[in-house]
């Protein structure tokens, strides 16, 4: 049974947790390898609970509110770690002087977050090229414009797009100059409709055409997204020897998860479509492509929907993960993150055990669906088929600064009807996930291998 934790009763708890110290000296050093077992022998998530979360309303006194906040926090990861598999943080008496579990979490905020998925995935993308994003954020902005009530909306948005113009025409040639050679005539074909397109979004402002605007700016910011992806020349790092047998998303993939809704009036079933990405996370995506072209996850329930987090990928059985045919064990994958300013992503341990307490993960727990690896709470390398979508966001896990980041393997986010998620529930049935694009990228399928 799931054990539930109140601000007031993390020392308590302390003592009686089992911790696996793991100190890493330096980026380059592994500190598992994939496939070493865990010092705990569990299930990765217990598999519902109809206690309600009241620790996400913990009772915070004004006196002493910052140091109170992070005692919370630091609570409350510890909960979620015995209710969702999750990682508990390093609590002792002596590892807290030495070495706080958490930073201050002023250091995790660093302006409004971005909490929409496609620019998240957008912002990801190994490129560097100024003068598109001078022209993507503009339109991005509309999105808060359109806040504003009525047909005001439209003076804001027409500044918008006549600001996302200019910087177009104005960075056109840099635009066209930072594409790929090999993918230079698509990008330019791309940059024709995206001009095309702002004229078009141009005029809808004029006629004072409100509700045709959001449906443009998504295709033009699709425009945007696809052109700097065409700015990608080849993969951009090397993954490490010990991993380069493994399969493999170097770019980017989507699928469709098709789930079967039970007892909604209102619903019966939903599409999820849902961008992976191997650039940032090669191993974890990779893994998940090739379990979902095993058809791994057709006919799974949804194991866990609790306002927090929905999840899925405990087959039956006693395994708690995917069991490889070709031998007989349970295939897991290394914790896996980027973090802004690094060209390649950490393996093998959190942030937090390196010490990155101020570093930002390029794929970060700020959107509705986020989706991200589920393991073994005391073992970093023990992820394998059970996947979750965030879903809560608490005054203590903000986009940001949540206490999830850097601690699992975040690796897509849903982008179309991720608003529904919250409408799973335990026991609805995933009937199929297609992958819809980038399977080309794919390296080292053992689903061909099996036949």
């Amino acid at each position: 049974m799931a054990a539930f934790i109140s601000c007031n009763c993390y020392s308590s708890l302390a003592a009686a947790k089992l911790v696996c110290p793991t100190s890493p000296t330096n980026r380059t050093r592994f500190v598992n390898g994939p496939n070493s077992s865990s010092c705990w022998t569990r299930r990765l998530v217990p598999k519902c609970s109809s206690k309600k979360l009241e620790r996400f309303q913990p009772q915070i006194e004004k006196k002493g509110r910052f140091s109170s906040l992070k005692e919370c926090a630091i609570s409350i990861a510890l909960a979620v770690g015995l209710v969702t598999g999750m990682p508990a943080l390093d609590w002792s008496p002596n590892a807290y002087a030495a070495n706080p579990a958490l930073p201050e979490l002023s250091v995790l905020i660093s302006g409004p977050p971005i909490k929409d998925p496609g620019t998240l995935l957008r912002y990801a993308l190994p490129i560097d090229n100024k003068a598109i994003r001078e022209v993507q954020k503009p339109l991005e902005d509309i999105t808060d414009s359109l806040k504003i009530a009525g047909v005001k909306a439209l003076d804001s948005v027409e500044r918008n797009v006549r600001q996302a113009s200019r910087a177009f025409k104005q960075g056109k040639t840099l635009i066209i100059s930072g594409l790929a050679e090999s993918k230079k005539d698509h990008g330019v074909e791309l940059l024709d409709k995206l001009e095309a397109g702002m004229d078009e979004l141009q005029q809808i402002v004029e006629d004072r055409n409100r509700d045709a605007v959001a449906p443009k700016q998504k295709e033009l910011l699709q425009y945007v997204g696809d052109v700097e992806e065409d700015m990608v020349d080849g993969f951009p790092f090397e993954v490490p020897e010990e991993y380069q047998n493994m399969p493999l998303l170097k770019g980017r993939a989507a699928v469709d998860m098709k789930v079967k809704i039970k007892d909604n009036p209102n619903l019966d079933e939903c599409v999820f479509h849902i961008v992976l990405d191997g650039y940032n996370a090669p191993v974890t995506a990779g893994n998940f492509v090739d379990l979902v072209e095993r058809r791994f996850y057709d006919g799974l329930e949804i194991q866990r929907a609790d306002g927090f987090v929905v999840q899925t990928g405990d087959p039956e059985g006693p395994a708690d993960g995917f069991v490889d045919p070709s031998t007989g064990k349970n295939r897991t994958v290394p914790l896996e993150i980027m973090v802004e300013g690094e060209k390649t992503p950490f393996y093998g341990a959190t942030l937090e055990e390196l010490g990155l307490y101020k570093a930002q993960t390029k794929l970060p727990f700020n959107a509705f669906g986020t989706m991200a690896m589920a393991r073994d709470e005391f073992e970093n390398n023990s992820a394998s088929s059970q996947v979750f979508w965030l879903l809560k966001e608490s005054e203590l896990t903000p986009s940001n600064a949540n206490i999830l980041d850097g601690r699992y393997a975040v690796f897509g986010y849903v982008t179309e009807n991720q608003d529904y998620l919250a409408d799973l529930k335990v026991g609805d049935v995933i009937e199929s996930i297609q992958v819809v694009s980038g399977l080309d990228n794919l390296i080292n399928p053992s689903y061909k291998i099996a036949g």
